[in-house]
């Protein structure tokens, strides 16, 4: 009776830890046979366990819905990445998640074995969170994002920009990125035709969503480095091309990855950069130490030439 009810715990953590199991792999994880664990999932049901079947050869299992959520069961590492992650969630970029985190997280110390206790304890004692002040995203709206993602639905919304203009705009969802306590969303605008990257704080889903889409492939394939590169760049308040004499392998080396770096030839290349103003922007491409020409703008020229004849009154030339 014990090796019975310590396999349907098996079997029950193992469904909990997959969307969709075969038969076949379910029996050789649990060490037993097929028959075995068809009677397994028979024993889940009479206990109230909604374990939804697939017939045929290669059919399988999963757990699906049912009107109460079963007990999780964990192993210990993943109890103290449950814990970690409340406390992380604590901090709070979704809105309400604080004092819901915290209830779940007293909850989960309250049942643990004493073990794992003491583990969670002394890594919650240690750390510190930064708390940092910024906007956050009502649950709701980015559990409408996810659906959409995960369904391939186009999204349309009500989206207000960072200077406050407000538009109504229609995407194929990709991925959401959390990055720097703020949520983003990556997607195809259908009416820009373009990739484009949206603050979920700025958004308002309009429900129900659009059609389904076949999804694309986004240029270089690493979303999180698409976020990164759009949001380091959008508070440039100074642009400029500039021709570097030097090959594009050795500013790439050089420069940080969101400064665009085309080649030329094989001893100089046109970068695209920004700072906060010409003055810092000229102080980074003065700092590579090889000659350089101005593209564009004009004034990021006429800056030079100020800055120049500054340089030269300093030198007592």
């Amino acid at each position: 009776m014990l090796e019975t009810s310590a396999r349907l715990l098996r079997l029950l953590s193992l469904l909990q830890a997959r969307r969709e199991w075969a038969s076949a792999d379910l029996a050789e994880r649990m060490g037993v046979a097929v028959r075995t664990v068809r009677r397994d999932v028979e024993r889940l049901r009479s206990l109230g366990y909604p374990v939804d079947s697939t017939p045929g050869v290669t059919g399988g299992y999963r757990l699906g819905a049912g009107a109460e959520m079963p007990p999780l069961l964990l192993d210990d590492d993943e109890v103290v990445a449950v814990a970690v992650g409340l406390r992380t969630a604590a901090g709070g970029s979704i809105t309400g998640i604080e004092e819901t985190s915290v209830r779940a997280l007293a909850k989960l110390q309250q049942v643990l074995p004493s073990r794992l206790r003491h583990r969670v304890s002394t890594l919650l004692s240690s750390t510190v969170p930064a708390l940092e002040s910024g906007p956050t995203v009502d649950t709701d709206v980015l559990m409408a994002i996810a659906v959409a993602c995960r369904d391939h639905e186009q999204l349309r919304f009500d989206y207000r920009g960072h200077d406050g203009t407000e538009s109504v705009r229609k995407v194929e969802p990709h991925r959401l990125v959390h990055r720097g306590r703020r949520w983003y969303l990556v997607a195809w605008d259908v009416e820009r035709m373009d990739w484009r990257t949206f603050r979920a704080d700025r958004m308002t889903p309009r429900i129900p969503t659009g059609p389904r889409f076949t999804p694309r492939e986004l240029p270089g394939g690493d979303v999180a480095a698409f976020v990164a590169s759009g949001v380091d760049t959008a508070t440039w308040q100074a642009r400029a091309q500039v021709r570097l004499h030097m090959p594009a392998d050795d500013a790439s080396r050089r420069l940080p990855s969101v400064v665009k770096v085309e080649a030329v030839d094989e001893n100089s290349c046109i970068i695209s950069a920004g700072s906060d103003s010409f003055t810092m922007l000229a102080v980074y491409v003065s700092m590579l130490d090889v000659d350089f020409d101005v593209i564009e703008p004009p004034e990021f020229a006429d800056h030079l030439r100020r800055q120049a004849d500054r340089y030269l009154r300093a030198a007592g030339g």
